[in-house]
């Protein structure tokens, strides 16, 4: 199984481990997936496992944050590549849709499992998510002069909403440009 580039640049072990726990957790919840169903599904003892990670927890925080940390610097590289923000908006939009497309598992655990995080990571992945949107508000904000940085943090999260739906709609060519085109109808007709 391919490592998940949301979630582990790298290859190995370790990034197999992250992928298969993102698929696990995403079909059984957090608290459904042993480290010993784990370790079978990669092929190793449950306590092989430890070897990598001292514990599910920090298994967990490290897909968490990771998934956070990989966002973030996406959001940061789209809006630092142009200087005309409807060019940075819809370059967001294509992130954000090739990211559900492609790891809808890791949609799926962000929203269940985020409470079954030790409070410290939980605070760093709040902290990583509050600064991704505030990308989206200033982006919005530039192509809406006037709108209210409240309104266009509303809007964000809305367009998250729909973008993230991928792990109850649809995959695909089709699917990703239907969620496109909404995304981009909704955000640049704000006010109209």
């Amino acid at each position: 199984m391919a490592a998940s580039p949301a979630i582990n640049p790298g290859s190995g072990r370790r990034a197999q481990i992250l992928a298969v726990a993102a698929e696990l957790f995403a079909r059984h919840g957090f608290h459904g997936v042993s480290i010993a169903d784990l370790g079978a599904a990669v092929g190793v003892s449950g306590p092989a496992l430890y070897r990598h990670f001292p514990s599910k927890e920090a298994l967990l925080a490290e897909m968490l944050v990771g998934i956070s940390e990989h966002l973030l610097a996406g959001g940061q590289a789209r809006a630092g590549a142009s200087s005309d923000p409807l060019r940075v908006l819809a370059e967001l939009v294509d992130f954000q849709v090739d990211f559900a497309l492609r790891e809808p598992e890791l949609i799926v655990v962000q929203d269940r499992d985020l409470a079954n995080l030790p409070a410290e990571p939980r605070r760093l992945v709040r902290q990583l998510q509050r600064t991704y949107v505030e990308i989206w508000v200033e982006t919005l904000q530039r192509v809406h002069p006037g709108l209210p940085a409240e309104s266009a943090r509303i809007a964000a999260h809305g367009a998250f909403g729909l973008l993230n739906s991928t792990p109850h709609t649809g995959h695909g060519p089709e699917a990703a440009a239907l969620l496109r085109g909404m995304a981009m109808t909704a955000l640049t007709g704000l006010g109209a």
